[in-house]
């Protein structure tokens, strides 16, 4: 039987290239698995500085961040992109202003994941990420409005997680003591009431690598890029 075309997939990386790079991974072995043998995914990147873009997410310079985005989707759907990816979680707050100045689809890493929650039957959902992630409307409100009610640490449990991304795992630094952490914060989601938890950062989801929990536990960068390879091969619709 004949391999169905595959549409381009375009990311806008570097936020963290650590991230991007587990993008590039998983978008690959997804194409691999449907496709077999040779198989690779068709991908535009283009990779932004995040020193820059960190400083301007800690400034509250959203404005910016987002005229920086907008313009490297601009880039990629000009380059031939059939869509776009935001690799990251806490970028996706600027995901509306991006998909309203393009007119390729913008894959939403809170859609898809809210569907892979809900499609095990659950409505209460931990989520970890960064701080911007857990606190701001732009991802929780995103979630909700799939009908989950969204579960997040405490105050002193969201500067610490937020504190592990920014000051090591962004930057290579995966110790099994904040591993420990991560996975003690998702222990405390459950004692709230969460069925499951959304590991909201790519970098998360490489400290915890196939760490088991007491309830599921939901790798967005995984479940958004094996999204992507659906709807680039048309299995899926958005």
């Amino acid at each position: 039987m004949p391999t169905p075309p595959m549409k381009t997939i375009g990311l806008i990386g570097g936020m963290s290239w650590e991230s991007t790079l587990e993008y590039y991974r998983l978008l690959n072995r997804a194409t691999q698995a449907q496709c077999g043998g040779l198989h690779s995914a068709k991908i535009i990147m283009f990779s932004v500085d995040f020193a820059d873009l960190a400083t301007l997410q800690h400034q509250g310079d959203w404005a910016e961040i987002s005229d920086i985005l907008v313009e490297a989707a601009q880039k990629l759907q000009m380059a031939g992109a059939s869509m776009v990816l935001i690799c990251t979680n806490t970028m996706h707050r600027v995901a509306d202003a991006i998909e309203a100045r393009i007119s390729i689809p913008l894959l939403h890493i809170a859609d898809v994941t809210a569907t892979c929650v809900k499609a095990q039957g659950l409505q209460r959902i931990g989520l970890l990420g960064t701080r911007f992630t857990m606190e701001q409307g732009f991802y929780r409100d995103r979630l909700s409005s799939h009908q989950l009610e969204v579960l997040v640490p405490d105050a002193t449990g969201r500067e610490a997680v937020h504190q592990i991304i920014y000051d090591e795992l962004c930057q290579g630094q995966f110790t099994p003591t904040s591993r420990e952490a991560v996975l003690a914060l998702c222990e405390q989601l459950v004692h709230a009431g969460a069925e499951g938890v959304i590991l909201g950062c790519t970098e998360l989801e490489l400290l915890v690598g196939d760490a088991t929990a007491r309830v599921p536990l939901f790798p967005t960068t995984r479940i958004h890029a094996e999204a992507a390879v659906a709807l680039a091969l048309g299995t899926v619709e958005t």
